[in-house]
């Protein structure tokens, strides 16, 4: 088949990071793949280009930017496109006013997050809008498809659930030799117990609570360092605040890294501190190299960390169980490890790339053909 996937561009994070290996695991089994970016390429568009998987963008600007739309409809129409996979909202709506009238096989669009922004009031008008021509929506948890029906975004009809999926074999068991390693490149004495999370600096991963129950821990333990790995609008704030909490010494902000595998091997304890989150791909990763678990209790965290045996959930926006529940599992080591071992077992049943890609393949498969 021919397929383009539709996105807003593909800068460093979880539903771009899905995106790619998606695409490159279809490329590899044949299918010819394209990505159409609706403002520009991102970071990560060269990964692709190196399994020469073309990348387009269309340099949207603000408002109707009708340059943008004929940019897009060319790039599909030229692939002779077969399936348009559209990821989110913005990009679903955009594709299918860009692609009007062209004949294509389905459309098909993913919804990544839980729409945590209910702000957003025009961009899903917009989208539902739209969603009447198109086959089907995804949701990557069970948790995103009943919020979304329920608060009547997207009809229950053609709406299904097909959970993200990771390369499990690309991550290796967290280990001493890389604990060793990720503390001489931080410079912190060997016995430090490393604390770690993946995502960007921004409000809806709420690492200003992580900082704070943080500061609760290094107080009653101070052989501990946390690790933010990645990037974005908060990280002076949280640089600022985690001076005000008095722990700047002992947190490290890595930024945007290429090493996220590498790194999460040198990690005692993995937390995810969201407010809002769909299918997190970060779990998955923690869960991939057998690192303990503690996260918030929000959309489908609970789908992939299983309170008490492949991890630990608290309640989000809150600092001070958040810190007791991270204090709890660096103090009992063995008890944290054995977690661990649980959720890459899990994740090597349940949260496989080749899984992922066989459920979307089947829902592109066969049916009538869709005037858009």
């Amino acid at each position: 088949m021919n397929i383009t996937h539709f996105v807003e561009n593909l800068n460093r994070g979880g539903l771009e990071r899905m995106v790619l290996e998606l695409v490159k695991l279809q490329q590899a089994q044949g299918h010819a793949c394209q990505v159409v970016c609706l403002y520009d390429e991102g970071t990560l568009a060269s990964e692709l280009a190196a399994h020469d998987i073309p990348v387009y963008a269309c340099g949207k600007r603000n408002g109707l930017d009708l340059r943008a739309l004929k940019r897009a409809r060319h790039y599909v129409r030229e692939h002779d496109t077969d399936i348009l996979h559209t990821h989110n909202a913005v990009a679903h709506y955009q594709a299918v006013l860009a692609t009007w009238g062209l004949r294509i096989g389905k459309v098909i669009n993913t919804r990544h997050g839980m729409g945590g922004n209910r702000r957003a009031a025009r961009r899903e008008w917009l989208y539902r809008r739209a969603l009447a021509r198109t086959n089907a929506v995804v949701a990557v948890c069970e948790a995103a498809r009943s919020d979304a029906v329920a608060r009547g975004i997207v009809p229950p009809r053609n709406f299904r659930v097909v959970t993200n999926g990771i390369r499990v074999d690309a991550f290796a068991p967290a280990s001493d030799s890389m604990h060793e390693r990720l503390t001489r490149m931080l410079n912190v004495p060997q016995r430090t117990q490393m604390v770690g999370t993946v995502g960007r600096l921004n409000w809806a991963k709420d690492q200003v609570n992580l900082i704070r129950a943080f500061a609760r821990v290094h107080r009653r333990k101070t052989d501990t360092a946390l690790v933010l790995i990645g990037d974005g609008e908060l990280r002076e704030d949280l640089r600022m605040l985690a001076f005000d909490e008095g722990v700047a010494g002992s947190v490290h902000f890595l930024g945007d890294r290429n090493d996220v595998h590498e790194l999460l091997q040198g990690l005692d304890l993995f937390v995810l501190s969201s407010t809002s989150e769909g299918y997190s791909m970060a779990l998955l990763e923690a869960s991939a190299t057998g690192l303990p678990i503690l996260a918030t209790d929000v959309g489908g965290n609970r789908e992939i960390v299983h309170d008490g045996q492949t991890g630990r959930l608290v309640p989000a926006g809150n600092a001070p169980k958040l810190g007791d529940a991270m204090l709890a599992m660096l103090r009992e080591p063995r008890q944290a490890r054995g977690l661990g071992e649980a959720a890459r077992t899990w994740v090597q049943a349940n949260g496989s790339l080749e899984a992922m890609a066989l459920h979307y393949a089947r829902l592109y498969d066969g049916g009538n053909g869709l005037t858009v």
